[in-house]
């Protein structure tokens, strides 16, 4: 192991959406930035977890910040440059590559990965940027209220960092553990938070599944079928008590009903722009877009319920991380498997074997992710909260929108979408008004350097279900790019920026001016609830209050 010691003005750990958009951020207004990755793909969730963007209604709208709207533009424009898109699709100025239905830019992982390199490529090569690939934060030392330096380690290199700012960008919150920040992991009880569907009793387990997704395409004809998993036989019987079958099944629950429902791969012409079947949901190149001379397939990503992993939680008292992080693998390709040999087809066969992996686009030799889709993480105890009551249109008076945050200093909108637990808790699904990031939940209530840059920050289980995807990753890392600027430059500390109306309106207007990134919704988007919107995302009914599995 070779040990060497860096310093620079900001450490930026975990390259997932958050921590891009803090680097560059930062970068931009003149600042040298040390950026870390555990894989070797920076993008998080959009590209090393293969999850195609998850977005609101008025994603093509100038209401979104110029440097998310900059990203999915370059998406479109790399596309255009590099790809053999009909005459049709490369005059689409929205261009959706997949017509995937759960986004309006679905696309292949590695463009995600050649798209954030070309944003970062000037301030690498300017030396503002440094990024560790391939390292994992091993420790942290504190003194006081002050983390005071950061060991990563990777394939032979051992790197202790100092900075007089840290950001954890982590998946998981890491350095929140690492450096002894108080935190908060699983779900609160409702007598701490009063959230009306906050568990009755807290529970550190009560954290929502994994799961490790996966593309595919289809050719008819072939066999592609991979090895039948060592624990096939578990998936093929066991049967959660929440669940309507076991998970090799097409059977499933909807979010809109709570009722057990079908949903199939194929129901309908697989050509069809937009159909409800599980081939469209998340399809991310639509072979109908491109010249069939050269691509004559589709390619779906599979990241659907029945292959989200609850059995076990990740981080906690008494987890067993990597035996989880290996039974949702054996998960994932159990259900592959499943369906290229057994799964019931559209026409009364079974088993799709022409359903072929394709590793080339996750840079893996499986074929699978590089890394799980983590949807919750450690969080922050945080000097403001944001609760279930400030954003659920539920328990907001009719017309009121989200809770006003005078301290607002990014936007965002998602249905609180959680995912069924390690806790055995089913599907929650709270309908959201747009909403705003109060610069309160990025500061600790204690750690006076440490910012959080992920689904770190100081939301709630319920809560963190609609701050957690793309857009709002993207805008909790600009936020705090913005502020750790300010404070290198000015010499001061988040804390002290947050104390002051002054500091706090500066920081607001360099959001808004310099970077172009919006810190509060036009009154009527706010007031907005998605199902009233010009083109919607699902509404779904409020669940019943949450029920533990027996």
């Amino acid at each position: 192991m070779t040990d060497r010691e860096l310093s620079t003005g900001l450490l930026v750990v975990g390259g997932g959406l958050g921590g891009v958009a803090a680097a560059l951020t930062a970068a931009k207004l003149g600042h040298q930035v040390l950026l870390t990755e555990e894989t070797d793909w920076l993008g998080g969730q959009l590209t090393a977890q293969a999850v195609p963007s998850d977005e609101h209604p008025w994603i093509e709208s100038r209401h979104i910040s110029s440097g998310y709207r900059d990203l999915r533009t370059r998406i479109r424009d790399y596309y255009r440059r590099n790809y053999p898109l009909t005459p049709a699709a490369a005059a689409e100025p929205a261009l959706n590559p997949g017509l995937g239905n759960v986004s309006r830019l679905c696309h292949e992982p590695r463009v995600g990965v050649a798209v954030i390199d070309e944003l970062l490529a000037p301030y690498i090569s300017a030396g503002r940027i440094t990024v560790l690939f391939n390292h994992v934060p091993t420790a942290a030392t504190t003194d006081g209220d002050r983390v005071t330096s950061v060991t990563l380690e990777g394939r032979g290199d051992r790197v202790t960092v100092t900075a007089p700012l840290v950001v954890d960008a982590t998946e998981l919150g890491d350095l929140l553990e690492l450096a002894g920040v108080e935190h908060v992991l699983g779900a609160e009880a409702q007598s701490e938070t009063g959230e009306q569907f906050a568990a009755e009793v807290a529970d550190p387990l009560d954290q929502q599944a994994i799961t490790w997704c996966f593309p595919l395409e289809y050719r008819p004809g072939e066999d592609h079928t991979v090895e039948r998993p060592a624990s096939y036989d578990h998936w093929k019987t066991h049967e959660a008590s929440f669940w309507p079958s076991p998970q090799l099944s097409w059977r499933k629950i909807d979010i809109r009903t709570m009722e057990a429902r079908e949903n199939r791969i194929f129901e309908v012409d697989m050509d069809l722009p937009h159909a409800a079947d599980l081939w469209h949901f998340r399809r991310i190149r639509a072979r109908s877009q491109f010249d069939p001379a050269v691509i004559d397939t589709d390619i779906s990503l599979v990241n659907w319920p029945n292959v989200d992993y609850w059995e076990a939680a990740l981080i906690g008292p008494g987890t067993d991380r990597e035996l989880a992080l290996r039974r949702c693998r054996e998960l994932s390709l159990s259900y592959l498997h499943w369906m290229q040999t057994e799964a019931p087809r559209h026409d009364g066969g079974h088993g799709y074997p022409g359903l072929k992996l394709r590793p080339d686009l996750t840079g893996t030799t499986d074929g699978l992710a590089k890394a799980p889709y983590i949807r919750e993480s450690r969080r922050i105890r945080a000097r403001f909260t944001i609760k279930e009551q400030h954003v659920a249109v539920v328990d907001r008076p009719e017309g009121a929108g989200a809770e006003f945050f005078s301290d607002g200093v990014g936007v965002g909108h998602y249905n609180i979408d959680l995912h069924p637990s390690t806790a055995g808790i089913n599907y929650v699904n709270l309908e959201v008004y747009p909403f705003q990031l109060p610069l309160g939940a990025l500061i600790p209530q204690r750690l006076r350097n440490l910012l959080p840059a992920n689904k770190n920050i100081g939301t709630t289980h319920l809560t963190n279900g609609c701050y957690r995807l793309h857009p709002v990753e993207w805008s909790i890392g600009e936020a705090v790019g913005a502020l750790a600027a300010q404070c290198l430059t000015n010499g001061t500390e988040p804390h002290a920026v947050a104390d002051s109306p002054q500091q706090t309106e500066d920081l607001q207007r360099l959001l808004t001016g310099t970077l172009g990134v919006p810190v509060k919704w036009p009154d009527d988007i706010a007031r907005t609830r998605p199902s009233q919107a010009a083109r919607p995302t699902p509404v779904h009914a409020a669940p019943e209050p949450r029920v533990k599995a027996s």
